[in-house]
């Protein structure tokens, strides 16, 4: 007989701060703290991962280094969300990567029904090389019909803080990013908790 193991067990992290949704689109009242609310039929594997990040991030703190958010990376996107939840500015990040681009159209998929409101800003590398062009005008197009307003922008940046301290000083809400980052997202926040330059209204999003 096999046993089910656990999402949190998967995801190396206590029960109860993670939640599962399997709907495949959220709710306009789409709450990451409340699932309950998510009436969607069960399926093999949720949609959505939630993760309290100040929760996580305490749990991070009870050990002396930065542990992974996952012991093996998976397909389900998962949502480090703060207290106060928000998609009001929204930002994104595009590397020119076919795991980039389906990752923010997953995304979108996900929460078109919280975002049509939303402010947008997607940051993509100074050099695109011209294959990737369509795909990159696809992505800016895509956001710019499921969002109030869409602001596109290049910058080389290359890890994880540099998005960070975007996001911070420019008040964004949900970094929309990859999985390839999540080991230097961990450490990040480890050092940076209840710091100076912390932003308690920054969550992340992180898919691959």
């Amino acid at each position: 007989m096999e046993i089910k193991t656990s999402y949190a067990s998967k995801f190396h992290l206590p029960e109860e701060i993670l939640k599962e949704y399997n709907c495949p689109q959220l709710s306009a009242d789409f709450s990451p703290s409340d699932y309950e609310r998510q009436f969607c039929e069960p399926s093999e594997s949720p949609s959505l991962i939630s993760v309290d990040l100040y929760k996580v991030l305490d749990w991070l703190h009870g050990s002396d280094l930065p542990k992974p958010l996952e012991k093996e990376v998976c397909e389900i996107p998962v949502l480090l969300y703060v207290s106060d939840f928000s998609t009001k500015h929204l930002l994104f990040h595009y590397d020119g990567t076919p795991e980039s681009a389906h990752l923010i159209k997953k995304f979108i998929e996900l929460f078109s029904d919280l975002i049509q409101q939303s402010k947008a800003t997607i940051i993509s590398p100074s050099f695109i090389p011209k294959s990737k062009i369509r795909e990159e005008q696809e992505i800016i197009q895509l956001v710019s019909q499921t969002t109030q307003e869409t602001s596109f922008i290049k910058f080389n940046f290359t890890r994880i803080g540099d998005f960070w301290s975007y996001a911070v000083k420019h008040n964004c809400t949900l970094l929309v990013t990859t999985k390839n980052y999540q080991a230097d997202l961990a450490k990040v926040l480890f050092h940076f908790y209840k710091g100076k330059m912390w932003s308690s209204k920054l969550s992340f999003y992180l898919s691959v």
